[in-house]
């Protein structure tokens, strides 16, 4: 067995054990401020133990390995990374009823179904440290729109609570309590604009790397394709979004709108990319 399944593994039982006693309390009514505090210690641990996964698997052997479930690992953990040093500042600890079993689920799948695959393009360092950028920038607009998704449910749920009458179900009860312990919709909003400006950073950088390294192999600046498309339309929606934010204040349903198209244009990039890759040219 590898050391990245065992890695991913290890990290598995962290999380869903303390989405386990976070949820327990939770549905008791008990207080959860101590168990929170210590469960940022216990998950610092956890995201140690991902990272030495996600090294072994995805960089195994000096090499660059990649499949969905890795990438969705790449993106869970860069996600938590950010709330942990985010917790650190501001108290967001509710946002672990959620973020826990998310990432319980994805490094479990990834500790079962380990398999991706080799790519022989990223044999140079400098191509390799580009897809490495542009992994983490849709990473981690992956969790801003998660992000924006889960701020939307909980603007929703202030103006028509869940689970507040007496012949609410049981399931409407759960997913009103788990949103009554969300941070305030400012500090998420806060959040989802601390890792937009990460992402578009990382885009950025990615962009100016990969034109780079075109321009040096083909003499052009960025090839034409549906991939260089859709992320400068995802480069041009996030930068828009961070300009109207400085200059007019945007924010709200403005911004979270923003933040959702942005991530189609990546998911278009990426899933348009493995389609032409598996399907059409019959790799991978």
């Amino acid at each position: 067995m590898s050391t990245g399944i065992v890695f991913h593994a290890i990290a598995a039982i962290i999380y869903l054990g303390l989405t386990t006693v976070l949820w327990g309390m939770l549905q008791a009514g008990k207080p959860m401020e101590t168990p929170e505090r210590v469960a940022r210690w216990v998950l610092l641990l956890a995201l140690v133990a991902q990272a030495v996964g996600l090294d072994a698997l995805v960089l195994a052997g000096g090499n660059l390995h990649l499949s969905w479930l890795l990438a969705l690992s790449v993106a869970v953990w860069l996600g938590l990374v950010v709330f942990w040093l985010e917790s650190l500042i501001v108290k967001i600890d509710g946002l672990l009823l959620i973020l826990l079993p998310i990432a319980g689920m994805v490094t479990l799948f990834t500790a079962i179904f380990p398999g991706s695959h080799l790519i022989t393009s990223a044999a140079e360092s400098a191509l390799r440290g580009h897809l490495l950028l542009a992994l983490g920038a849709y990473g981690l607009i992956t969790i801003a729109a998660v992000q924006s998704v889960l701020m939307a449910a909980l603007d929703h749920h202030l103006h028509h609570p869940q689970g507040v009458v007496d012949n609410a179900g049981a399931l409407k009860r759960a997913i009103g309590r788990v949103l009554d312990a969300q941070p305030p919709l400012l500090t998420q909003e806060r959040l989802l604009f601390r890792i937009i400006w990460i992402a578009f950073g990382a885009l950025t950088l990615a962009i100016i790397s990969g034109g780079l390294i075109s321009l040096a192999t083909t003499g052009n600046w960025l090839p034409f394709d549906h991939k260089t498309v859709f992320t400068v339309l995802s480069w041009l929606t996030f930068g828009m979004l961070l300009l109207g934010r400085h200059l007019w204040g945007w924010r709200g349903r403005i911004a979270l709108r923003y933040t959702l198209v942005g991530f189609v244009f990546v998911l278009l990039s990426y899933t348009g990319s493995r389609f032409v890759i598996e399907v059409l040219l019959n790799q991978g």
